[in-house]
């Protein structure tokens, strides 16, 4: 059975990666830094190793200690703005730790490896539907970094007889259970909760782009559909990949369909009963692509997965654990 060691699975999707898995019966031991993460997101049975990428020893006494032999890679910086203010550290965070954990991978003679990609490499594809040929092109440092790990995969996995699937996810959001939910403000849903909750209006960058309602039009994805994506990879990579270098695979996770900003405001604004508070039009933001929607027909092929989870259930789940951390009703 494949013992596998999740990266960053203390964090808001690592955690929901971890649990999925082992719920699944799966033999998991999460490895995080804790700078980010929160260890009580973790029930106790999951064994948990304090440590950064970054530390090749201690990276090789946790895989070591609990015969890992495969691994589900999601630690790393992820915020753009801070990427594009801080280059060199997200470079050093997410393609030099990166780098340092194949390298043990490589040394232990770990088998599979699941690497948590980003629709960040795409940039601003003037398409309907991105697929995985859409060519690459980020514009800022985390999605450059994001396909430089990639590259980095795929050339180990070849290099090495590593198993790999790389996942490219869109718009993450939900919760599978309160205590669970992000606790950081850094994307669309929690930014408008927040807006709401402080009796302002939620904030729309832009509306004249060429899109029905002249909003930016989004690909939304429960977390719980990306945690079951990461256990289909596994999956797939322990039963059908047992001997050598058998490729690797990339694939998005998203549901398929675009959601516009305008629309997915109106619905938080309805659930929480905060209809009344307008949203309020400021300039587009630099370097926003008017539509970015995942075709996820290759995941569907290849790993037998499609998402279950709809709008509606991102919004409760996510103003569920909004509500925990902040009260009120």
């Amino acid at each position: 059975m494949t013992t596998w060691l999740i990266t960053g699975g203390a964090g808001y999707i690592g955690a929901h990666v971890a649990l999925a898995m082992a719920e699944a019966g799966e033999r998991v031991v999460v490895f995080d830094d804790l700078s980010t993460g929160i260890p009580e997101r973790l029930p106790r049975e999951i064994p948990l190793v304090k440590g950064s990428t970054l530390d090749r020893a201690a990276l090789d006494a946790a895989i070591t200690e609990h015969g890992v032999t495969g691994m589900v890679h999601l630690a790393a910086k992820k915020q753009v703005p801070e990427s594009v203010a801080q280059p060199l550290f997200y470079y050093r965070e997410n393609v030099q730790g990166l780098e340092v954990l194949l390298g043990a991978c490589a040394a232990a003679g770990v088998q599979h490896f699941v690497f948590s990609s980003s629709a960040a490499v795409y940039g601003m594809p003037d398409v309907d539907l991105i697929t995985e040929d859409t060519p690459c092109a980020p514009i800022n440092p985390y999605g450059e970094t994001k396909l430089a790990g990639e590259w980095l995969v795929r050339a180990a996995g070849e290099a090495y007889g590593i198993n790999t699937v790389c996942l490219r996810y869109f718009n993450v959001a939900g919760a599978a259970a309160p205590e669970l939910a992000d606790v950081g403000v850094f994307n669309l849903v929690p930014m408008v909760f927040e807006k709401l909750d402080a009796g302002e209006s939620p904030r729309i960058f832009g509306d004249d782009y060429a899109t029905p309602d002249g909003t930016c039009v989004r690909d939304f994805i429960h977390v719980q559909d990306i945690a079951s994506a990461h256990l289909a990879a596994a999956r797939r990579l322990a039963t059908d990949c047992t001997s050598g270098f058998a490729g690797d695979l990339t694939v998005n996770i998203g549901r398929g369909e675009g959601v516009s900003v305008a629309e997915m405001v109106d619905r938080i604004r309805a659930h929480t009963g905060r209809a009344g508070l307008l949203p309020k039009t400021e300039p587009r933001r630099p370097g926003d692509p008017a539509r970015v929607v995942a075709s996820a027909d290759l995941i569907v092929k290849e790993l037998g997965w499609s998402a279950r989870h709809d709008v509606d259930e991102m919004i409760a789940s996510a103003w569920a654990g909004w509500r925990l951390r902040h009260g009120g009703a």
